[in-house]
């Protein structure tokens, strides 16, 4: 079921999440809900508090973000479709890239962020299994990003307040629900 999704100035977007507990049939039409609606919208990433649900779980398909006339590594054709139960970042190096995000609960704003650019993270996936896997790249930024949001930050967190000012008015029209998108959204 495609689910609306929460646009900036929502609260539940600023709550930390609660982990999960166990492996439930509501968890897995939680999952099946979310990659619908994920794939809806266009997205790469989706983590639950966008759509309402305060749990430790996302979801990522970072094929889009690839060139089509790449070369990509068998690790990464095969790890950026996944499912994050219960995400940790257990490690980041200190080689950070910039790189220009958005973000489906902020439509139409983009800006760069600077992130590491290698992480190990531990977390389940749909079947409970328990991962450690390090990311690299693209990869590592969508997980990062989808990771911010079980803890209650945004990408325009992460950007200076300069640009924050410059991107203010945008923000606001947010809040209000005065933008038009191609996917189905919910405002405060």
């Amino acid at each position: 079921m495609i689910l609306p999704i929460l646009a900036y100035g929502h609260p539940i977007l600023r709550k930390k999440c609660n982990s999960i507990d166990e492996n439930t049939d509501e968890i897995k039409n939680l999952i099946s809900n979310m990659w619908e609606t994920m794939y809806n919208a266009e997205g790469v990433g989706l983590a639950a508090p966008q759509i309402g649900v305060n749990k430790k779980i996302f979801i990522i398909d970072a094929n889009p973000l690839f060139p089509k006339d790449q070369e990509i590594s068998d690790f990464d054709r095969l790890n950026s479709k996944k499912v994050f139960i219960n995400p940790e970042i257990t490690k980041m190096n200190d080689d950070y890239c910039v790189f220009n995000e958005g973000c489906l609960s902020i439509p139409d704003i983009r800006a760069e962020v600077k992130r590491p650019n290698m992480i190990k993270v531990e977390f389940l996936d749909e079947n409970f299994n328990h991962n450690s896997m390090i990311f690299e790249g693209l990869l590592a930024r969508v997980i990062l990003h989808e990771n911010d949001h079980i803890n209650g930050v945004l990408f325009t967190d992460k950007i200076s307040s300069f640009k924050r000012k410059i991107i203010q008015n945008k923000l606001n029209r947010i809040k209000k629900g005065k933008i038009e998108t191609v996917y189905k959204m919910s405002f405060s």
